[in-house]
């Protein structure tokens, strides 16, 4: 990558686009002929480039198409897609009519999938296959206000009972040759920066799926409050593979390029993702921890497999990388004079080697949505990588705070981002005020008071402590995990779940900040007499409780136990024990609540060891 002094800032104010559309429009007029987009075509089995024109130009046919359904401004329309040219073409295609686009999931389940849009009342779908929306269509016979889905691979079969199915390509087809005004079709119908431009439904792990209403502004402020905290120039490219669902991806992965003239490549699926990103070489990664997490592991694990001096010689390299990074950082003092001659040759022969696995060359990588194990935070940035972290939330559009290459403190979530308030309020919750601030949440007025207090400040539910500028967040009012790829668990949820099963009497789920789940459980001593017997295990010795037969049959009651619930919302590992938690031995409360912070305290060295057994070669999590 070129040095960063000799990169094209090319930021559109947000003041200048007014609208989303507004601002696609502007980038169009500004860089029509330079990169915006690349996806790979299975038909032809190579990769394509879009110029902000083309897409300009593909963007108005859907336009027509849309504007042919006579959908009245502030009306919803969901799409179900994966990353693509198309999402983006239908997205600036709907806003640019004043309609309301609402993204869904596509590993979400029908049944969450189909209470979204009876919610929202989407008028209109857009799914890739006939196939996938034969599995919600069941669920969807109800919903009056569905009248289209659009398939982006033409539907073959019969007619479907429930709404008109059309395939996307026919129903562009019919647009363009319906003689609808072209002049009309380049007009944005959406001039108010205040009005509603996406429904973006939360996880729903204390409830029903809330709908969080962000206007134009709300996430056009954002996109520039990120780019004056963290610039974006037009050479950069980045590789998109978090879903555009996701408010964290969608604003910083999609909407900041446009902003700043950048090219995005979207990724072919997370199975290709270590081919892409050696193909793409980007020179910004959005991610989630458990990216970092995942290239942490293969690392580990082939350094077991290499020669003796492999690991010390990994080892020296992050820990001089480390201090080199503080010294910059003015946290440390100067590497010495040996450290300045070893740096060079450790980069080439160990860092530079491994960082190639995120294509060599990125001058940026930020994790989000999620909190990023502080290890594994260490481990990338002594080898070199410049890597931020961040904080957010949907109800802010998304992001509130990050941390700043030049003044980088890993374990923190950063600074507030120009024109973000932020304070503590009661019980050390994290406070936030912004332009960026949700409209709230959809039919939800008592949800929403609830959220945002008549001073305007967001109730974010996080603990937090502010230590000169840098948010350190410390927990949560509630108690929701959140693993390191972002998705939120409520663990009494799955606790109670647990327990429903004999032979578990107590549980504790934990996973903040990890790739997965694990559980504490204490046994009914009654049930595991009875399956030490099968096992051919005697009960009374603590080595029964580790040996591997007793995990995986107490995995398999979990799994049973916990059918009903996300596949991210498994248990991959679990700690047997007869030893009951009580009041007397500090573990619970007089109300039978469990002490978390007391017990992941007590336990720390159990949880570790967990997920240290998972981290090994050999086994994955």
């Amino acid at each position: 990558m070129r040095p960063e002094s000799s990169l094209q800032s090319d930021i559109i104010q947000c003041k200048a686009a007014g609208t989303l559309p507004g601002l696609f429009a502007i980038r169009i007029k500004r860089t029509p002929e330079s990169p915006a987009y690349r996806q790979f075509d299975t038909a032809s089995g190579v990769w394509r480039s879009y110029t902000w024109q083309e897409m300009g130009m593909l963007v108005v046919c859907w336009k027509l198409a849309l504007a042919r359904e006579n959908f009245a401004p502030g009306d919803r329309v969901a799409i179900l897609l994966h990353n693509s040219v198309e999402w983006v073409c239908f997205d600036q295609a709907a806003l640019s009519l004043g309609l309301v686009v609402v993204p869904l999931y596509p590993s979400d389940t029908p049944g969450n999938i189909a209470y979204i849009l009876a919610d929202s009342g989407a008028r209109l779908l857009l799914v890739g296959t006939r196939g996938r929306w034969e599995t919600l269509s069941p669920l969807c016979a109800s919903l009056t206000g569905l009248s289209k889905v659009l398939c982006l691979r033409r539907p073959v079969g019969d007619a479907d009972k429930v709404v008109v199915l059309e395939g996307v390509e026919d129903w562009l087809a019919r647009a363009d040759q319906s003689g609808v005004n072209q002049a009309s079709a380049d007009e944005n119908h959406c001039v108010d920066p205040g009005a509603l431009a996406t429904l973006v439904y939360t996880s729903g792990t204390t409830g029903r799926p809330k709908g969080v209403m962000l206007s134009h502004h709300n996430i056009l402020w954002n996109a520039e409050a990120v780019l004056k905290a963290i610039p974006g120039y037009r050479e950069d490219v980045y590789l998109s593979f978090l879903p555009l669902s996701h408010v964290f991806e969608r604003t910083v992965g999609y909407y900041v390029p446009i902003m700043a003239g950048s090219c995005v490549t979207y990724a072919r699926s997370l199975k290709n993702l270590a081919a892409d990103l050696g193909i793409v070489r980007p020179s910004v990664l959005i991610a989630v921890p458990q990216i970092f997490e995942s290239v942490h592991t293969r690392v580990r694990q082939q350094l077991q497999e290499k020669s003796p001096l492999a690991r010390p010689l990994f080892g020296w390299t992050v820990a001089i990388g480390w201090q080199r990074f503080a010294a910059m950082q003015g946290r440390h003092p100067p590497l010495s004079w040996w450290q300045r001659l070893a740096w060079p040759v450790l980069r080439r022969l160990v860092a530079d080697r491994i960082l190639a696995r995120l294509g060599g060359r990125l001058r940026l990588a930020v994790s989000g949505g999620g909190p990023l194990y502080g290890e594994i935070s260490r481990c990338f940035i002594g080898l070199g990588l410049p890597l931020v972290q961040g904080y957010g939330l949907t109800e802010a559009s998304p992001v509130l705070t990050a941390n700043r290459l030049e003044d980088n403190i890993p374990d923190s979530v950063g600074t507030a981002l120009p024109g973000v308030e932020i304070r503590i309020g009661d019980d050390d919750e994290l406070l936030a005020r912004s332009p960026g601030t949700m409209l709230g949440y959809w039919n939800r007025p008592e949800a929403t008071r609830a959220a945002i207090d008549p001073d305007g400040w967001l109730h974010t539910g996080d603990q937090a402590r502010i230590t000169d500028g840098h948010v350190f967040i410390c927990g949560r009012l509630k108690e929701i995990l959140v693993t390191s790829s972002g998705e939120k668990v409520p663990p009494a949820d799955l606790e109670m779940a647990i327990v429903q099963e004999p032979l578990f009497d107590q549980a504790m789920v934990v996973g903040e900040g990890r790739p997965c789940l694990a559980a504490l459980l204490v046994l009914n001593r009654r049930e595991w007499e009875k399956l030490a017997a099968s096992l051919g295990l005697k009960v009374d010795e603590p080595e029964s409780l580790a040996h591997s037969a007793a995990q995986t049959a107490a995995l398999a009651r979990i799994k049973a136990a916990l059918r009903g619930f996300p596949r991210y919302a498994r248990v991959r590992a679990v700690y047997l024990t007869l030893e009951p938690w009580s009041v007397e031995n500090g573990l619970i409360t007089p109300t039978m609540k469990l002490k978390r912070p007391v017990m992941e305290q007590r336990f720390a060295e159990k949880i570790a060891q967990l997920y240290e057994r998972m981290r090994s070669p050999g086994l994955r999590p």
